[in-house]
């Protein structure tokens, strides 16, 4: 087994940006995805988190396994992520019924199409999760964006993210969608509301290429 991959060292430049908005390009990867709607505090969001943690555990732990997944190297199960949209753009946005998400699950890069059905049958055998049959394997790419890390409520994103547009404007970018992405790397059941950590990052096109 090769040295084990960590993302917190390998990625830093992905996963613990500073505080403060930076530029950056993220390339195509591999993840589990489940889309829904809704208020995230509801239980549809916990069983759907749940099931990609249990998919994602799956493949982490199959060096143990009889049949052993091709390439597999060790590696740190990576956080949850989240792309963030509105049902209804006309509705505030602290609305959070109102909120669309694919939440997901970065993979390593050698879990292949047929090994993600070989863990998902396993899966759903052991830890039945009606939203385990709602996992996808898919690749996903962010490509040039705007990146920072926001500490503390949930609730308070938005000052990061007009601080985040501003840098972009500032710097010779602008915005490309209202769509964004969250990288959690705390666990709010366990951490201070003050000392939450979570990456933002959002899509930027180049002015002067527009």
């Amino acid at each position: 087994m090769s040295k084990k991959v960590d993302y917190k060292k390998d990625y830093k430049h992905l996963y613990l940006p500073k505080t403060l908005p930076e530029i950056v390009e993220v390339p195509k990867m591999p993840f589990f995805k489940v889309s829904g709607s809704g208020d995230p505090n509801g239980k549809e969001f916990t069983k759907a988190t749940e099931a990609l943690y249990s998919l994602s555990y799956a493949v982490r732990m199959s060096y143990k396994s009889d049949d052993v997944p091709a390439g597999y190297y060790e590696y740190t199960v990576f956080p949850l992520e989240g792309v963030w949209d509105l049902l209804d753009r006309s509705k505030p946005a602290t609305d959070k019924s109102n909120f669309k998400y694919t939440i997901m699950i970065r993979q390593p890069d050698f879990l292949t199409e047929k090994g993600f059905e070989r863990f998902l049958e396993t899966t759903m055998s052991k830890r039945p999760n009606p939203y385990l049959e709602k996992v996808r394997f898919e690749q996903e790419e962010d490509g040039l964006s705007c990146q920072m890390m926001h500490i503390g409520s949930f609730d308070d994103e938005p000052e990061s993210f007009a601080r985040m547009e501003a840098y972009c404007i500032e710097h010779g970018f602008i915005r490309a969608s209202k769509i964004h992405r969250e990288i959690y790397l705390s666990d709010p059941r366990k951490t201070e509301t003050a000392k939450l950590k979570t990456v933002l990052r959002f899509p930027v096109h180049n002015i002067s290429e527009k």
